[in-house]
């Protein structure tokens, strides 16, 4: 080599960070040991450093003087002839090293290549293939390759790897744990985000459209189809996607056939619980439709998270705290202030209905977390609603170690209020602020009790949630939910994120108890997932202000107004959907209304109407009716209907939104 080449080839071994095991493979391919494959086979996404495993293997042949026959398959075109040419030097020369990069571009060759150019290599030749596709099964099936042959699997970097891949690009300490957490161990991913220029001092690292195009082209590829590519955005979000997953956010769409071609992904795993994407991907997919389109990026979230309460509501007793842990894995990012929710699963914890013989330990454990008149209220309700309490066990043991209660209230009984204090301040603020109607109740989670780390973050406290949440996915009627923490600081910012506001405080011997509510007459458990699921969603109001429940008429709090006319715009083409709407409480709709449905509708296209007094009303007019009333099928598809750039129509349609809400605040304030 000349000085330049050696001095890049040492430079690139240098970088290489990781990889022990199948450095290790190679290492014994080179030095010729009698047990060591002859062919191995490296497979892996794209970005995860196939590429670089083959350069090491270069350099190292180099070191000891074998020549290194270098077969770019891109430039192979699937032609046998043109491989066989190119590889030819290693038939001819013992103890070359052939190395075949991007066999992806020629899977096609992978049988001639086994049955007829291999067995041709000279004498103590190896040969070493990477591609993104995991090879066939037929090389462990025959006796004779399958002692000859064998397949790694390149994965991700894990944390302290891709720290040290960053300490090597010159990536300050600093600023490194946003790097790893973006790229989840994709050597590429990591590398491009080192490329970019540091952010100032305590703001966040985001990665640059250009990175994103980058990852996208290198990481997935060209892609058949739009529809293959909403596909690949519903991957992004779901912790894990089936194919009922998908019927439901794509509609009638292919989606078996687009499910077939996901599985066959390099960068998506096939597992008995459905498709993982690799994480790199993951990232890089949902950041890129963040970036490219934050509409659409809504959209998908949505459609997936009312998937998720679908999934929730059909499953399994058995399955349901799965189903909720799945369906929150779409704000992972948003825990506590202490640690995140952990929705991975827990399977060393058990969650069971409460058994007679749990009751003198569960007792116990109120005493020893919350004091005696804790105790005193757990009794009482243990007598009152014992299939209300959950009781969690360590898998393997019939102790309980922690326990929570759910209780279903329709009207306060005497001994209730005496018994438990929190109930009777609960009743008390029902009946001032938001009475229950016939046929409602309200639902509290009333106890959260864990003695030894009592309501810190914690496996338990994670299935606590989980069942919390997915009762309320499930249950009907409920027209009230209050949850009781008696460490509300720790809990107070992770609540106001799920939708719940502090409500009341109740000193129970002596002891805070802070109690939480929303009232579901004001937003359903629809409309909540898919408030839930929107990043630029505005903080609704869970708690009315004022006495008696939201009902026609009532004024709406101006976030739940504003919300409501983004989510009546969505809805319009959907009449199931759209006759949910919470502006159906609102002025719009008289109180007498026999359609109400149809009322809101007419109030909506009079105030689009309404618009069009100015060259700026117009615009909005026309923005707004291309994206909803028409149901353009994308934005981009509005802003060539409407002839303008993307850029000018995104301007366009966020004035539009602005304005038309203003003119129905107008209408319902009169």
């Amino acid at each position: 080599m000349t000085g330049l080449a050696r001095r890049l080839a040492e430079a690139r071994a240098g970088a290489l960070v990781g990889r022990e095991p199948e450095r290790a493979v190679l290492d014994r391919m080179l030095s010729g040991a009698a047990d060591a494959p002859l062919v191995a086979y490296l497979h892996g996404p794209g970005g995860i450093g196939k590429s670089s495993l083959l350069r090491y293997a270069a350099h190292q042949a180099e070191l000891t003087g074998r020549r290194v026959v270098h077969v770019d398959a891109r430039f192979v075109d699937a032609d046998p002839r043109r491989l066989e040419e190119a590889a030819m030097p290693a038939c001819a020369e013992p103890g070359a090293v052939l190395l075949i990069d991007t066999f992806e571009q020629c899977q096609p060759l992978e049988a001639w290549l086994r049955e007829t150019f291999l067995p041709r290599l000279a004498d103590r030749v190896i040969a070493v293939l990477a591609s993104r596709v995991a090879p066939d099964v037929e090389w462990s099936l025959d006796p004779g390759w399958a002692r000859l042959f064998t397949a790694l699997a390149v994965r991700p970097l894990d944390a302290a790897q891709s720290d040290a891949l960053l300490a090597a690009r010159g990536v300050p300490a600093e600023q490194r744990d946003s790097f790893v957490a973006f790229a989840g161990g994709s050597p590429l991913a990591l590398s491009l985000a080192a490329s970019v220029p540091a952010a100032a001092p305590g703001v966040p690292w985001k990665p640059t459209g250009d990175v994103l195009t980058t990852l996208v082209e290198r990481l997935v590829g060209d892609l058949p189809s739009a529809l293959h590519r909403r596909a690949l955005e519903v991957v992004a979000q779901a912790y894990v996607t089936r194919e009922p997953l998908l019927r439901s956010v794509l509609g009638d769409e292919d989606t078996a056939a687009v499910f077939s071609w996901l599985r066959q992904l390099p960068y998506v795993e096939a597992t008995p619980e459905g498709l993982y994407p690799h994480d790199a991907v993951r990232a890089t997919l949902e950041a890129d439709l963040r970036w490219r389109d934050p509409e659409r990026y809504d959209d998908v979230r949505v459609r997936v998270s009312l998937a998720g309460l679908q999934a929730v509501r059909s499953a399994a007793e058995d399955d349901a705290l799965l189903r909720a842990a799945e369906w929150m894995f779409l704000f992972r990012e948003q825990g506590g202030p202490d640690d995140r929710y952990d929705w991975r699963p827990h399977p060393h914890v058990e969650d069971t209905p409460l058994r007679p013989e749990d009751v003198p330990g569960v007792l116990r454990m109120a005493q020893k977390a919350e004091g005696q008149a804790s105790a005193v209220a757990v009794a009482h309700w243990v007598r009152r609603q014992p299939e209300a309490f959950r009781v969690y066990r360590y898998a393997g043991s019939a102790a309980p170690v922690s326990f929570m209660a759910i209780l279903r209230l329709d009207a306060p009984l005497p001994e209730d209020r005496a018994e438990d204090p929190v109930i009777a301040a609960v009743w008390d603020l029902v009946e001032a602020t938001a009475p229950l109607g016939p046929g409602e109740h309200l639902g509290i989670r009333r106890f959260a009790v864990q003695p030894d780390r009592h309501q810190h973050p914690s496996p338990l406290m994670d299935l606590i949630s989980r069942r919390t949440i997915a009762e309320e996915m499930r249950v009907r009627g409920r027209a009230v939910t209050f949850t009781v923490f008696e460490d509300g600081d720790r809990w107070r910012r992770y609540l106001a994120e799920a939708g719940l506001s502090e409500v009341a405080a109740v000193d129970v011997g002596g002891r805070r108890q802070h109690v939480f509510g929303r009232d579901w007459r004001r937003q359903t458990v629809e409309q909540w997932v898919q408030h839930r699921a929107r990043a630029t969603a505005t903080p609704m109001a869970p708690w009315p202000e004022t006495a008696s429940a939201t009902g026609p008429g009532d004024q709406l709090p101006r976030a739940v107004f504003e919300e409501g006319v983004l989510e009546a715009l969505r809805t319009w083409h959907t009449p199931r959907e759209f006759a949910t709407s919470v502006l159906l409480h609102s002025h719009l709709v008289p109180p007498d209304s026999t359609d109400p449905a149809a009322d809101l509708r007419a109030a909506i296209s009079t105030a689009l109407d309404t618009l069009r007094t100015d060259a700026a009303g117009v615009k909005a007019h026309e923005a707004l009716t291309a994206t909803y009333i028409a149901a353009s099928r994308t934005h981009k598809a509005a802003a060539r209907r409407l002839g303008v750039p993307y850029g000018t129509y995104r301007r366009h349609l966020a004035l539009a939104k602005k304005r038309l809400t203003e003119q129905l605040l107008r209408a319902e304030q009169r």
